[in-house]
């Protein structure tokens, strides 16, 4: 179990060393994401960076994801759950609708920080962990768009389930922790507190070190 987000990237960042002298861009998800990335950016000397992606929820649970949206318009829905769930269009694209404002509204909110040129650089994509994997999948694919050399995908924790499911997306996938037993991310954390839109902004402006 990981004390906080802080020392579940110190964890990432100690297993990801070996990619200190290449050129890197750390891209985090947020807003858990960040606080791990930050950790990973520091030790890495890399420029940190969020990547705005929004879970798009099943009505009524939340929590279980049925697709993603993320910057740029990448869209990836699981049909199988939308079927198995019996969701509707209608109510597929109220869902999407809501999300996109939520989305636009966080990439304003960190509009301050500019976008990094990953074009031929070794891009490493942060979390605080993987439930579904959707938020991960869409990002993964919005990533590749832009022209990495390489993209490693970091997690603190992961169900096993996880491993070979993003091979095709990914040259590496790092997890910290993969319990036998996997209910939630959240789990793997004694503070799992929601991150602020301000803790973001803040994380992302510190400098970074030479």
């Amino acid at each position: 179990m990981f004390n906080d987000r802080q020392d579940a990237g110190r964890v990432l960042a100690s297993i990801l060393a070996p990619y200190t002298m290449q050129d890197v861009v750390v891209l985090a998800l947020p807003r858990g994401g960040i606080p791990v990335g930050r950790e990973i950016a520091t030790a890495l000397r890399a420029p940190l960076e969020a990547l705005v992606v929004r879970k798009l929820g099943v009505p009524g649970h939340e929590e279980y994801a049925m697709g993603a949206i993320a910057s740029g318009g990448q869209v990836v829905i699981d049909e199988n759950i939308v079927r198995m769930m019996g969701i509707t269009p209608e109510q597929l694209e109220d869902v999407a609708t809501h999300e996109r404002l939520e989305l636009a509204r966080r990439e304003h909110a960190y509009r301050n920080h500019c976008r990094t040129e990953i074009e031929g650089k070794t891009v490493i994509l942060v979390d605080d962990g993987i439930a579904t994997g959707a938020t991960l999948r869409v990002a993964l694919l919005a990533i590749r768009k832009r022209a990495p050399a390489r993209v490693i995908a970091a997690v603190p924790v992961a169900p096993r389930s996880a491993f070979g499911r993003f091979d095709s997306l990914v040259d590496d996938f790092v997890v910290a922790s993969s319990p036998t037993r996997f209910l939630a991310v959240g789990d793997a954390y004694q503070d799992f507190h929601q991150v602020s839109d301000e803790e973001v902004r803040a994380l992302l402006s510190l400098p970074i070190a030479k």
